[in-house]
């Protein structure tokens, strides 16, 4: 009897590969009708190449990552490889010149200066951590340029390091201090832009792949390295042309790979950018669009920015420590503009140039996005040297909240980051003195 229903309907069973619903491929299907047939669905070889990518890409992939996760990681790799073969060339070079391989050299000279060069290394890590740390998740992309360019003058010191016998130390510390920023900033920006990257709460996924392509691209750099170091040893022209080479390729490939980023959190500048052109045309860019505009570089280094092409945010400082005001700033502040700002959670003050933002200690992260934009749009509609508050009160009562919800419709997180950069706050009540 169970036979025969067998028979007329057969029994079909499919076997699928995978550890995540997103990533499930079809391996073979047997089916019971009323002989055993299996047919399979790929071949050892695809098999075995299916679970070598698995230790390099997510799982999902590439359905659980953002779209700009593979042209970064492609230019990140390159990168790194450049600068593993880099290594071998400067740490040689260091080598030399603490006296590896000289009989005059000491074990305990040799030690004394490897230490001071660690030490001012950790040094370095600490004071760049506390003067910037609060500032990297939101200028990700700019710090993870930075870190590989101070990472490229940290091995051009060690590089230069045997020429000037007489500097030796000064010269290695440098570098060493040097590189400690690289490893702080590079650090702390891999872990936002992994955050980033991540579509499914796969980040520690998406952290452990990241990790064996980097162990991959270091093992094929030590290996190129190790060649490249022996053909040009003893050879300085060799050495400092394969360096500078393999720099500049560094530095491209780094560009490359931040400039893929289409970051979708919302920091000084991307408000910025964003607030101009909502003012002028209605509409809200995507992150995308907003990524080929933003700068990669600090504003300093930007030839083209001039007095009267200031990007708006660089005349606004959210985070003002109020006892620096003096009596008649704050009396003039009350009088012309406190009347606006009765039942918000911020105050705008205008000081020597600058609106600065007064944030109060109870405010929200959309207290602070709310008051950044209302400080950038006191700077768009200043006149001279006479800001129109009333003017941009009226704007903000018509227009932002239109601005939050396209912001949102647009794929923007709003907010977040900005909240990270807040260092003083203030407390005040009406009829009280503020604090």
């Amino acid at each position: 009897m169970e036979a025969s229903k067998m028979t007329k309907h057969p029994l079909i069973i499919e076997e699928w590969n995978g550890s995540s619903s997103t990533k499930l491929f079809k391996t073979a299907t047997i089916t019971f009708s009323p002989s055993l047939q299996i047919q399979r669905s790929v071949n050892g070889f695809n098999h075995v190449w299916r679970r070598f990518l698995d230790a390099f890409v997510p799982e999902g992939f590439p359905g659980n990552v953002t779209p700009d996760y593979v042209p970064f990681q492609v230019w990140d790799s390159l990168q790194g490889l450049s600068t593993y073969i880099r290594t071998m060339l400067s740490t040689q070079a260091l080598l030399s010149a603490i006296g590896v391989g000289e009989k005059s050299a000491t074990i305990i000279g040799a030690t004394f200066q490897w230490f001071l060069r660690d030490l001012t290394g950790m040094l370095g890590g600490i004071l760049f951590t506390l003067y910037q740390g609060s500032n990297l998740d939101s200028n990700a992309k700019m710090w993870r340029l930075v870190a590989d360019l101070m990472n490229d003058l940290g091995m051009l010191m060690d590089l230069l390091s045997p020429l000037f016998p007489s500097a030796f130390i000064f010269i290695v510390c440098l570098g060493s201090l040097s590189r400690s920023f690289t490893g702080v900033a590079s650090g702390a920006t891999r872990a936002a832009l992994t955050q980033h990257f991540a579509l499914q709460n796969n980040a520690a996924d998406i952290a452990a792949k990241e990790g064996s392509q980097e162990t991959m691209a270091t093992m094929i750099g030590m290996a190129l390295g190790m060649l490249l170091a022996r053909i040009t040893t003893e050879n300085p022209v060799a050495i400092w042309f394969s360096f500078l080479s393999l720099t500049m390729f560094h530095m491209y490939a780094n560009y490359k790979a931040v400039r893929c980023l289409s970051l979708d959190s919302l920091n000084f500048e991307r408000s910025s950018i964003l607030l101009q052109h909502f003012i002028e045309s209605g509409q809200v860019l995507s992150p995308k669009e907003v990524s080929t505009m933003e700068h990669v570089l600090p504003l300093w280094t930007t030839l083209r920015l001039s007095k009267s092409a200031k990007p708006l945010h660089t005349n606004v400082k959210l985070g003002l420590r109020v006892s620096t005001l003096d009596h008649s700033e704050m009396a003039n502040f009350l009088t012309s503009a406190g009347s606006f700002y009765n039942e918000a959670k911020y105050l705008l003050v205008e000081r020597k140039g600058m609106v600065s933002v007064v944030v109060h200690k109870d405010s929200t992260a959309e207290d602070i996005l709310k008051s950044y934009i209302h400080a950038l749009v006191v700077v768009n509609l200043t006149v001279g040297q006479k800001s129109l508050h009333l003017e941009c009160q009226s704007w903000m009562d018509k227009h932002y909240e239109s601005f939050v919800q396209k912001l949102k419709l647009a794929g923007w997180k709003a907010g977040r980051l900005l909240s990270h950069s807040i260092i003083w706050k203030a407390h005040w009540s009406l009829g009280e003195k503020t604090d």
